[in-house]
């Protein structure tokens, strides 16, 4: 492994296109086409993007639709809230879910969130008919809020970071007769469920590729991910580490919250101390540590952005009528600064012909700026 830092906000790890991983459940995305207004969300091609970054081709996979809640989260969290109330049956459809449920002794669903995890899990608690406890950090946006809170939820805010959000979801959890953690994050002891947000998230990767080859093209050659805790992080990782295909796997986090970014240069789980940033969705000071060995393993390159960075593209994403949340145009940002010099294009493979997905998991209906 070579280990690259320029101010301490660069990693790479040439070797972990190398590295080769099981496939994920296949019964996912079969379950998600079960679910009320499903369909592919978009991926746009952004011609004047990629003449900018001296590519051939750029795209952005655009959630901002997803599921009518502008956010991928809901992938994760409806797949996870399934098999948990189904004892992990991989049911193929929501009904299937519905006819699981024991009327009498029905559960309350339970999570921390930053934003769009919190409002996922409650929407799949008003759609089964549960109640829904969320618990939420400092510096999410009012409008965030008030999503989760539309969705039904009971809502705890807390003045305190994301970190100390998920250990009160703990003992909320821990105080009510039936209840579910449904924690987009693991820690030992705490691995179900998390993984079964993975798993739900790659419904995502599996649409990416049938579109580009929709469009008689291969494969990608590089996918940027914006990063929290690292659970998409880990699907992006776990699918297509898992085909004969391994593109570059970039790891985009907030400044104030590169929590797998310092992981990766320590070779270590490490936390971080969280500060303040537009990326809410990104705002997180520890990785999940089930995922943790996936990103140590197939994280090709990492890099940590300021607000003022993602601000720029943000703005240029939706000049371009990309409706793209800060979260969604890190990953822009995040592959200017990868791409910036020569010795890192040619570390990462990245040609004039290469092909670039960005993953924009949330549009601005989702946290927008205040």
């Amino acid at each position: 492994m070579t280990l690259s830092l320029e101010m301490n906000l660069w990693f790479s790890n040439p070797a972990a296109r190398e590295w080769q991983c099981p496939e994920p459940a296949q019964e996912v995305s079969i379950f998600h086409q079960s679910l009320p207004n499903y369909e592919y969300t978009p991926l746009i091609e952004l011609p004047t993007i990629a003449n900018e970054l001296g590519v051939g081709r750029v795209f952005i996979k655009d959630e901002s639709g997803r599921l009518n809640l502008s956010a991928f989260k809901i992938l994760g969290a409806s797949w996870a809230v399934a098999q948990a109330l189904t004892g992990g049956t991989n049911p193929k459809s929501i009904d299937d879910v519905k006819a699981a449920l024991e009327k009498e002794n029905l559960p309350t669903l339970v999570a921390a969130t930053d934003g769009n995890h919190g409002r996922a899990v409650a929407h799949m608690a008003k759609r089964l008919g549960l109640d829904c406890a969320i618990v939420i950090p400092n510096g999410v946006s009012d409008q965030a809020i008030d999503n989760i809170a539309k969705e039904g939820a009971e809502v705890t805010i807390l003045d305190d970071d994301y970190d100390e959000a998920v250990e009160l979801a703990k003992e909320i959890t821990s105080t009510l007769d039936n209840a579910i953690h449904v924690q987009d994050m693991s820690w030992p002891g705490y691995e179900e469920i998390p993984n079964w947000i993975i798993e739900g998230y790659t419904t995502l990767c599996v649409e990416t590729d049938a579109q580009l080859e929709a469009l008689g093209l291969p494969p990608a050659d590089l996918v940027a991910v914006p990063v929290g805790v690292g659970s998409f992080l880990h699907s992006v990782l776990a699918h297509y580490r898992s085909k004969p295909h391994h593109p570059v796997v970039l790891s985009v986090e907030a400044v104030g919250a590169a929590c797998v970014l310092k992981s990766l240069q320590n070779g270590v789980l490490t936390s971080v101390e969280t500060l303040p940033t537009i990326m809410a969705g990104m705002n997180c000071g520890t990785p999940s540590s089930d995922s943790w060995p996936f990103h140590q393993a197939g994280v090709d390159a990492a890099v940590a952005l300021t607000d003022d960075q993602t601000r720029i593209d943000l703005k240029k994403l939706q000049a371009l009528g990309v409706d793209a949340g800060p979260c969604g145009a890190a990953t822009l940002a995040g592959v200017r600064e990868a791409l910036n010099s020569q010795s890192r294009r040619q570390e990462l493979g990245i040609t004039k012909d290469s092909i670039i997905v960005l993953f924009s998991t949330e549009g601005s209906a989702a946290n927008p700026l205040t």
